[in-house]
């Protein structure tokens, strides 16, 4: 029988790329001071919700925006920060860092569906930019993360990530298949929490509430 599990997907809340207008990826950008109250307030609201006690499991991109916001989840829950690159954000390749003006000058936008849409051509669509890892390839690796983490047998579980990379591990938990991903996204925004539920009678999954930032106040 399937156990009782809550899972919360976090994306990091404010980071220096942000306020620098640049382009995130694997730019290894740390949290302003502004991200790390809100930081403060994703792990208040993480420790309201997941009971004194209960066990609880901290998974996070190693990107310095979402280990730092891990590191605080963890120090409330008294748990441990587990590292998992493959957790990381869409790759841009070349355009990571760079002026996001940049990045908007030379993107090739995908496909635009039509009555005979193709989804592999939205999955291994080539943006135009060395480097850059395709939707597919992206998709492939947070999949195999996310398997990596529910083989963990925990009542509670965080995973901390990036706004791309969100709907990819809300796609896994809700077993769409990949192919099915091509336009397939999630809404997110900087310091959300996503709640997912897998019951212990029907072994059913649930988005239980969707890129929630109501915990961030005016911060």
């Amino acid at each position: 029988m399937a156990i009782t599990r809550t899972l919360f997907v976090v994306t990091h809340p404010e980071s220096r790329h942000h306020l620098e207008s640049r382009v995130g990826g694997w730019h290894d950008s740390a949290l302003t001071v502004r991200g790390e109250f809100q930081a403060d307030r994703i792990a208040a609201e993480l420790q309201s919700r997941i009971p004194a006690g209960a066990s609880a499991q901290v998974f996070t991109s190693d990107l310095r925006r979402a280990r730092a916001t891990a590191e605080m989840i963890a120090d409330r829950l008294g748990s441990r920060v587990v590292d998992r690159p493959d957790l990381r954000e869409k790759s841009y390749g070349v355009a990571e860092g760079r002026e996001q003006s940049w990045l908007d000058e030379r993107f090739v936008f995908p496909p635009v569906p039509d009555d005979a849409f193709d989804h592999a051509a939205r999955l291994d669509h080539a943006e135009g930019i060395d480097g850059a890892e395709t939707r597919r390839e992206a998709g492939a690796r947070i999949y195999a993360a996310v398997d990596e983490v529910l083989a963990q047998r925990a009542s509670h579980q965080v995973v901390v990530t990036h706004g791309f990379a969100h709907t990819f591990v809300i796609g896994r938990w809700l077993e769409l298949p990949l192919e099915a991903m091509g336009r397939a996204t999630f809404a997110a925004r900087s310091g959300c929490i996503t709640e997912l539920v897998e019951d212990d009678l029907f072994g059913n999954r649930t988005l239980q509430s969707l890129a929630a930032v109501d915990h961030l106040g005016d911060a």
